[in-house]
């Protein structure tokens, strides 16, 4: 745990003079989709709310935010824990994704795009294979992701996503070769963009489609093997 909060206290300044929950939980949010905290670990309220300085009715709040976005679960005379998904769990966020993803792309309006974000994430994705951080891949595999459906504009569609990417960093973290999970889709990433720099939405639509079927498939392959079907590492 010590690990894991490092840096948490840094955050204080993110929550200005007006502290909320819904504040702490953006930072706690944050964290897990960046995964500082794995599944399974065991969340602190002393060292938490101690680290960010905010008062334990304040992190119980958070907790209570977080556990219905389905990031946490209370378990009864144990505590607050990061969920471990399970497979359907797994499923049904790439469901989502296809849904969302594909629909944003299919809704882009005439080019020219604001493709900078998504330049960036694919930036940043290969600087992490040139430092050989596979773990890191996968954190700009979701960035690109994130700044894909941001193409939309929407603060909605933001929000939503912004807490199903927080789950599927959740299924990355037990991932026991990131390598093999993560490496094959940078190119993809940069095939997209390239579509999309063209103006072509329906090859990027399409290219998406595959890309989201293909990494179901791989993990949902990867996640049985290493939590089985009842999401019990």
């Amino acid at each position: 745990m010590a690990d894991q909060l490092t840096g948490l206290a840094d955050d204080r300044a993110l929550l200005g003079r007006t502290s909320t929950a819904e504040r702490v939980s953006d930072i706690l949010r944050g964290r897990i989709a960046e995964g500082y905290f794995p599944p399974g670990t065991r969340l602190s309220e002393d060292s938490i709310g101690g680290a960010l300085g905010v008062s334990r009715n304040t992190l119980r709040e958070a907790f209570r935010l977080l556990t219905h976005e389905r990031l946490l679960v209370h378990e009864l005379n144990r505590g607050v824990f990061v969920r471990v998904l399970t497979v359907e769990d797994v499923q049904d966020i790439y469901r989502t994704r296809s849904l969302v993803e594909c629909a944003v792309v299919r809704g882009l309006g005439e080019p020219p795009y604001a493709l900078e974000g998504l330049a960036e994430a694919v930036a940043e994705g290969q600087r992490t294979v040139r430092e050989g951080d596979w773990k890191g891949l996968g954190t700009a595999n979701i960035h690109f992701h994130r700044e894909l459906v941001a193409l939309a504009g929407s603060a909605r569609t933001d929000e939503l996503m912004r807490s199903v990417f927080a789950e599927l960093r959740l299924a990355f973290h037990v991932v026991d070769d990131p390598r093999r999970l993560h490496e094959p889709y940078l190119a993809r990433n940069r095939q997209i963009l390239q579509a999309l720099e063209t103006g072509d939405r329906d090859k990027a639509e399409s290219l998406l489609a595959v890309y989201l079927d293909d990494s179901l498939e791989r993990v949902v392959e990867v996640y049985q093997r290493r939590v089985g079907d009842d999401g019990q590492l």
